[in-house]
């Protein structure tokens, strides 16, 4: 594992979070982390490249965080400030390319073709971190969108489903019983 890229990430992800550039607010440090945890889970269970999926789900929305103009095509961005990063580590030529798809691939939005397991973890663990951060989607409703009660709570209800809905087949059945609880409470 190259705990140097690593521990270099988790600080300078850390610091981009907290920057005044940062429109997203020192909640998607939360959302970061989430799906590094996810990813992680994920690459045990599904017999991935941990390392390639935990410096991909560090990176993969890293321009979305250092320049707002870049969130559109943050996953194109993305993989031009990731491959400076790797670069500068010497890491590995084809290990740097498969973290690159998976910034490339992560967004559920966008009907992008996963080749690699590591391409699906990240996409994966991306949409699932919304279940990690609840409190920060209620934030958003109430404190952000102005929601009344019931119009918050099926905001956040609606992105739950749409997240959940983004996941792959394996994922699904892994992550269904946490699913089926936060439904249950909202």
């Amino acid at each position: 594992m190259r705990d140097d890229i690593i521990n270099y990430l988790t600080i300078e992800i850390k610091n981009r979070a907290e920057s005044e550039n940062n429109k997203f607010g020192i909640g998607v440090l939360n959302h970061i982390e989430a799906v590094v945890k996810n990813a992680e889970i994920l690459a045990n269970k599904y017999n991935a490249d941990k390392e390639v999926c935990i410096i991909a789900a560090w990176l993969h929305d890293i321009a979305s965080i250092t320049d707002y103009k870049l969130y559109e095509e943050h996953h194109i961005h993305g993989v031009e400030i990731a491959s400076e990063i790797l670069r500068k580590f010497k890491y590995d030529d084809d290990k740097s390319e498969l973290v690159k798809a998976c910034i490339l691939n992560h967004r559920g939005s966008i009907d992008n073709k996963r080749l690699s397991k590591e391409e699906q973890i990240i996409a994966d663990a991306d949409a699932i971190s919304h279940f990690d951060n609840i409190p920060s989607l209620l934030y958003l409703a109430y404190k952000e969108k102005n929601m009344n009660i019931e119009e918050g709570k099926n905001f956040v209800k609606n992105k739950l489903e749409r997240s959940f809905k983004k996941l792959s087949n394996e994922s699904k059945n892994f992550y269904k019983e946490k699913f089926e609880n936060v439904m249950k409470i909202l």
